[in-house]
C-alpha cells in the first residue's frame, strides 16, 4: 500500500447535487426548489420560531418567574467533608484556601458549611456562612467558627 493507492471506502463518498444545469440533468429549471414563493428565492431565511403565521409557542405560553439580581449563591460543604479533610491532611484550621487547595471549591466561590455529619476534632473553620446545626456541632467539639 502506498499513498498513491489510497482511496475512500466504497460508498463513503458521494458527488454534490449539480442543480440548474439543464433539463437533461434532472435538476434543471426550478433546481429542486419547487415553483415560486419565498422559499424558492435566494437569500430566503425564516425567522427563528416562525410557525407559518400560527401564533408561535413562545408567544402562546405565559411569562412567569424572575431572576433575583441580589441572590448570593453558596457552595455547600458538609461537616462530614470537613472531618475527612482534617483527618487526611491532619489540619486544625480549615479556611477558604484549604478548601481551594483540596479542590472542593474555586477561589471565587462563597462557601456555606452545612450540618450533615459530625465533628470529633476541635476545628477552627472560616467560611462565608454556617447553618445553625453546623455552627453548634463545631463549637460543641471545641472548635471555633469565623464568618468572612
Amino acid at each position: 500500500m502506498e499513498l498513491n493507492n489510497l482511496k475512500p471506502a466504497k460508498g463513503s463518498t458521494h458527488h454534490d447535487k449539480r442543480v440548474g444545469r439543464g433539463a437533461g440533468s434532472g435538476h434543471g429549471r426550478y433546481s429542486t426548489r419547487g415553483m415560486k414563493g419565498a422559499k424558492s428565492r435566494s437569500g430566503y431565511s425564516q425567522k427563528l420560531g416562525f410557525e407559518g403565521g400560527q401564533m408561535p409557542l413562545q408567544r402562546r405560553l405565559p411569562k412567569f418567574g424572575f431572576k433575583n439580581l441580589k441572590r448570593v449563591e453558596f457552595k455547600p460543604i458538609n461537616l462530614s467533608t470537613l472531618e475527612e479533610l482534617a483527618a487526611k491532611k491532619e489540619l486544625n484550621v480549615i479556611n477558604i484556601e484549604t478548601l481551594v487547595a483540596a479542590g472542593f471549591i474555586s477561589s471565587n466561590d462563597k462557601v456555606k458549611i452545612l450540618g450533615n455529619g459530625n465533628v470529633t476534632k476541635a476545628l477552627n473553620v472560616t467560611a462565608h456562612a454556617f447553618s445553625k446545626s453546623a455552627e453548634a456541632a463545631i463549637t460543641a467539639a471545641g472548635g471555633n467558627v469565623e464568618k468572612l
